[in-house]
Parts: structure tokens; C-alpha cells; sequence
């Protein structure tokens, strides 16, 4: 399961009250993993899926990328992943590598990591600004044609070493669009194409409206996907939405949590 927090769930205006209506949503959904995004401590998410977890935030967090960090509010990316799970923690990706940049790392865990077939899995949050089209002369679009060709090349390096793997999280991009160039970027030159599994799952979920916040406001398209490797099989992928008087009453997320089963 994927989820973006939306404001950094430590430092933002959330009230214990909020914090107990998201406890509520994640264990309603009951996943093993959670990818998540916007989160600005380990303290904050656990206050949301409780003990049962493990907690995995981004090394963009750690003292030694100070540089990569702002001075206030910071979102991270991570896992939350339940204790009977075994996982291991690689270091993550830094999907643009340029120094000095506060883009997000691309949280990296391995599951079951002594089974036959372990699981590379990367939470991502990619740059915002170009949902579509792709425009030369915009910064937002070169930034995340650099993001596309990273993960191309980490998608082509698990399958030299023949690992399955999953990537989800917050594209902050429609993937799904018939040619869409980030995902032809993301799977150029790959030996078989890795699944979209979120490519036919309808975007149902409605959120506050920022210019109307009594209002509710429903996207027309996803930008949080799943993608798996050819190796597994994913069903039952759909938007847990919450509901629509919980999204006024408290401060939610301005994104509905993505769920899929995986099977390998």
C-alpha cells in the first residue's frame, strides 16, 4: 500500500484527533507494507500504524545528508512494515544526484530477503510540476526525465541480477496516459516491461479542496502507481478512499491510500 501524507505528519497542524482518524483508515486497509511519502519523522508515522510496525524512514534523514535536508519541514519517504515481515535495508536511491539538492530519496527495503525470491521495493516521490505533457523548457520536466532514467537504470540492474521487484508511491504523474513519455522513459530498453498494475484502477478518491475548504474535490487521474516486476502478480488494486465526512471533519491527506495484493 501506498500512502502520501500531504503535509509532513510531525511538524504540520495535525491534532490527536487527526492522527487517530488516519490510525484508524491504515488499519482498516491492514497491509504488511506501507510506502510512504511527506513524512518528517519516524515518531510521526508510528503514531499512525502503531507498534505492530517496523519503521524504515529515508537515509536522506540522517546527519550525513544535512545538505540534501531543509531547515524546517522535510518529507520523507519510507516504510512501515509489520514485525512478522522479514526485510532488509539497503541504502536508498537518490534519484537526481546532483549535491545540495532537498529532492527525495528513493526509500529502498528488500522483503523476505532469505526466500527464494526476495523483493527489491522502492517507495518513491517524484517531482511535481509536470503531470503531463513533457515541456523542454520546463524545470519540473527535466527534473523528472532525470528521476525516469534513474529508476530505468535500477530496474535494469534488477534484472540483470534477475530480483523481482516493486516501485510505488507519488509520480506526481499520470502514467496510465496511452504513450505517456515518463513511463517510456522509466522502461526503455528493459528485457520485458515491467507492470503498471495501477494503469486500469479508477481515481475515486475525493479530497479537501484547496481553494473551497468545505468543499470536496475529486482528481480525474492516479499519480500514485504500482509497478512490479514481470515475476509477480498483483491483484485487487484499487484507492482506499476515506470518508467524505472524515476528509472535512479532520486533516486527512490529499491523496487516498493506493492498495494491491501481491502474490509470487
Amino acid at each position: 500500500m501506498t500512502l502520501n501524507a500531504s503535509a509532513p505528519v510531525d511538524k504540520s497542524k495535525r491534532t490527536s484527533e487527526d492522527f487517530a482518524a488516519l490510525s484508524q483508515h491504515f488499519h482498516t486497509v491492514n497491509s504488511d507494507v506501507l510506502a510512504f511519502q511527506e513524512v518528517d519523522s519516524v515518531q510521526a508515522i508510528q503514531n499512525v500504524v502503531g507498534s505492530a510496525y517496523q519503521i524504515v524512514l529515508s537515509d536522506r534523514a540522517q546527519p550525513a545528508h544535512e545538505q540534501h535536508q531543509f531547515k524546517d519541514l522535510n518529507q520523507y519517504t519510507g516504510f512501515a512494515v509489520r514485525n512478522t515481515v522479514p526485510f532488509s535495508d539497503p541504502a536508498d536511491v537518490d534519484l537526481y544526484g546532483k549535491s545540495h539538492h532537498k529532492l527525495r530519496f528513493a526509500a529502498y527495503i528488500v522483503l523476505y530477503p532469505d526466500s527464494p525470491q526476495p523483493v527489491h521495493t522502492l517507495s518513491v516521490h517524484l517531482k511535481a510540476g509536470c503531470s503531463g505533457k513533457f515541456r523542454a523548457n520546463q524545470t519540473s520536466c527535466q527534473t523528472l526525465l532525470t528521476q525516469g532514467k534513474a529508476l530505468n537504470a535500477w530496474i535494469k540492474q534488477r534484472e540483470a541480477n534477475q530480483q523481482a521487484y516493486v516501485i510505488l508511491g507519488d509520480f506526481n504523474h499520470n502514467l496510465a496516459y496511452r504513450g505517456d513519455w515518463l513511463w517510456q522513459t522509466m522502461t526503455q530498453g528493459t528485457l520485458i516491461e515491467p507492470t503498471l498494475v495501477s494503469r486500469q484502477t479508477p481515481a475515486t478518491c475525493k479530497v479537501r479542496s484547496r481553494q473551497q475548504p468545505n468543499q470536496l474535490h475529486q482528481f480525474r487521474s492516479l499519480i500514485d502507481h504500482i509497478i512490479i516486476s514481470p515475476t509477480l502478480k498483483a491483484s485487487a488494486t484499487k484507492q482506499v478512499n476515506f470518508e467524505s465526512q472524515d476528509v472535512l471533519r479532520y486533516a486527512l491527506s490529499d491523496h487516498c491510500p493506493l492498495r494491491s495484493e501481491l502474490q509470487w
